[in-house]
């Protein structure tokens, strides 16, 4: 398994040379979001897509 630490260097790494501060803030941010994703989808924490459309639609008609 991969450290964090060695996790952050190698996403680093693989950004421009002349990449901001915020760039790296931004893409540590989406690779968390994706994680978190795929932990839940690995724990089942998930809705279907049909579930999704009726959540949507009775939120727009409130």
């Amino acid at each position: 398994m991969i450290m964090l630490k060695d996790e952050v260097k190698q996403i680093i790494d693989n950004l421009p040379d002349d990449c901001s501060l915020e760039d790296i803030q931004y893409t540590l941010y989406v690779r968390k979001k994706i994680q978190k994703g795929l932990d839940d989808i690995d724990k089942g924490d998930v809705i279907s897509h049909e579930e999704m459309e009726k959540r949507m639609s009775k939120w727009r008609n409130q």
